[in-house]
């Protein structure tokens, strides 16, 4: 796949499968074009050369709507909740599918079991959470939408290490529970202890890829991620 903005193409000769029914990760620095990617892949970024495929069908070039309508949900950077409006308001606001409304009450029972603490902040102004709680709620509203694919764009920045490690223990039972998912991050361990299939993009193309054991193997992955 090739993509970018305007007449500049930012990612370059891009091949990444998520396996159904697993996790995949990608690591890489800032302006590596992980978020370019994930937005290629929700149909806010133009496609300009290969496919992108869902279960099997081509989504390049449909609209953002259309791809959502799919069942594909991003969690994004900076977590773009409704600051003023409650917990409770800004699940609902995620089950705007329509499959999602038939299973609103059954999918924010089960969202309040993943996030306890959101039962107990469900009236509370979005805006008054701490980040952390903020990021449960981003991910909250994304689960309300029953994504089949869910992509998550650096849901541990900001956060405090024991607060990353609760959210990666929820994607973790998110995914027992049937999604798929990928997960763009900076913070190397957490995605080498999460996914299954690792990839590395560096200046808009993949320079490695492999299983998370491969890679946690990898001197280069050491050194220039692990810090090893």
């Amino acid at each position: 796949m090739v993509a970018g903005y305007g007449p500049v193409d930012v990612l370059h000769d891009i091949t990444l499968e998520v396996k159904d029914g697993a996790i995949a990760g990608l690591l890489g620095p800032n302006g590596a074009g992980k978020s370019t990617l994930i937005k290629s892949i929700s149909g806010l970024t133009r496609v300009t050369g290969g496919q992108i495929l869902f279960e099997g069908k081509p989504i390049q070039g449909m609209a953002p709507e259309d791809i959502v309508a799919l069942g594909v949900i991003q969690v994004p950077q900076g977590r773009m909740l409704f600051p003023e409006l409650s917990v409770e308001d800004n699940l609902e606001l995620g089950s705007y599918r329509q499959a999602a409304r038939k299973a609103y009450r059954a999918t924010f029972e089960l969202v309040e079991e993943y996030f306890p603490r959101l039962r107990e902040r469900r009236q509370q102004r979005a805006g008054l959470l701490s980040g952390g709680e903020q990021q449960m709620l981003a991910i909250g509203r994304a689960m309300m939408a029953q994504p089949r694919l869910l992509i998550l764009d650096e849901p541990s920045l900001g956060l405090a290490p024991l607060i990353i490690d609760s959210i990666f223990d929820v994607l973790k039972r998110i995914n027992a529970d049937g999604i798929t998912i990928l997960v763009a991050e900076q913070n190397a361990m957490k995605v080498l202890q999460t996914a299954e299939n690792v990839y590395v993009l560096e200046n808009g193309r993949i320079a490695h890829s492999g299983t998370s054991a491969q890679l946690a193997q990898d001197t280069t992955i050491q050194r220039s991620y692990l810090g090893i």
